[in-house]
């Protein structure tokens, strides 16, 4: 293992650089969620562990949360609360992988799902996109061996901000459940969906096959507060609970009574977040196509992915714009890049008269 490329290009980049390749949004934790946390520790609420799975107030909100987007009946007892998106994935690959067995994901995707595998003693298996950088279910499956233990799937989609149909997800589900494979549903952007809504294939499975992961950290603007949590049938629950009982114990207690707070409270600040990031969303596009870059329409996230020419990552970061290399990835984002427009517009539209200047240099 290596350390991420990313974190390779923000330790290249100047003090002075614009920052497109940071991964969180940059709006305030709701002011609910940040008073949830402080009336639980002014109480003394927050001194102690919680359970390991979570307070059972915040299993509560999580589940009601599934019944509210989804129409899906979660019992409390069957979520774990998490240190991130992050832990929910380690927890779940670890509890299910063994040495050898092999873990499809897609690429260019997600830097931790080959890293996680690895750590889990299984073998990486990335495989490419569509066009429109979404995943195509048969890919994943004529990928699937007898040494398959999972393939994970994430829409909305890091790096590529693809969204995966309706469709899809059921495809994903009965894959899952013909092949008795497990699928990990990475849904840590749900919520940030442009046009249409977000699907889990939760809700079409008919065996448990499916776990499903998520987070405070990109709806509610939370990344620092590390509470994610993952979903799945109570024998999962209980094999990914010895995992997480001996690494983490619980998640932070004040994150929790925070994450409760925000997923109880209003949405409102959501809503007004995506409108915003769709909103940057435009204005990166037509700047990259001004530039003349190719680049698929992302549907959701807050990432952009254009095709770019040999030697435009370094020349764009000799100009003070950081964007991540698309085969930081994977093999696949080779002549990919990823700008992250989770900042403000006035160094969206500066950084893209440099990118402009930086693609004409180098073609």
């Amino acid at each position: 293992m290596s350390i991420s490329g990313i974190r390779k290009v923000f330790e290249a980049a100047g003090e002075d650089a614009i920052n497109l390749g940071l991964g969180q949004p940059d709006f305030p934790t709701p002011a609910h969620a940040r008073r949830g946390a402080i009336e639980a520790i002014e109480s003394g609420r927050a001194d102690a562990y919680t359970s390991n799975k979570g307070t059972p107030q915040l299993r509560e909100a999580i589940a009601a949360k599934y019944d509210r987007d989804y129409g899906l009946e979660i019992d409390p007892d069957d979520v774990i609360a998490t240190a991130g998106g992050s832990e929910a994935l380690h927890i779940t690959l670890q509890a299910h992988v063994d040495p050898g067995e092999e873990v499809i994901f897609p690429d260019p995707g997600f830097v931790s799902y080959d890293a996680l595998t690895r750590i889990a003693d299984g073998t990486p298996k990335p495989v490419g996109l569509r066009e429109d950088l979404t995943l195509d279910p048969a890919t994943v499956e004529e990928a699937i061996t007898d040494e398959t233990a999972a393939f994970v799937i994430n829409s909305p989609a890091n790096p590529t901000g693809a969204v995966q149909s309706e469709a899809d997800m059921r495809e994903f589900a009965r894959i899952a459940d013909e092949h008795d494979v497990l699928c990990i549903s990475d849904e840590v952007y749900e919520h940030i969906v442009f046009n249409g809504e977000h699907h889990s294939p939760l809700q079409f499975a008919e065996t448990d096959n499916v776990v499903a992961l998520s987070a405070c950290s990109k709806t509610y603007s939370m990344t620092g507060w590390r509470l994610g949590w993952v979903v799945a049938s109570n024998r999962r629950i209980e094999r990914m609970l010895r995992v997480h009982q001996y690494g983490q114990a619980c998640a932070s207690a004040p994150a929790q009574y925070a994450a409760e707070a925000a997923l109880t409270g209003p949405q409102e600040q959501v809503e007004e977040m995506v409108e915003t990031f769709e909103q940057r969303r435009d204005l990166v596009l037509d700047g990259l196509t001004d530039a003349g870059l190719e680049v698929p329409t992302p549907e959701g996230a807050f990432y952009a992915m254009p095709k770019v020419p040999e030697g435009w990552c370094e020349e764009v970061l000799d100009r003070g714009v950081v964007v991540v290399p698309g085969d930081a990835f994977g093999e696949h984002g080779a002549g990919y890049a990823r700008l992250s427009y989770a900042t403000g517009t006035e160094e969206l539209k500066e950084a893209l008269e440099i990118i402009d200047d930086a693609t004409r240099a180098v073609r």
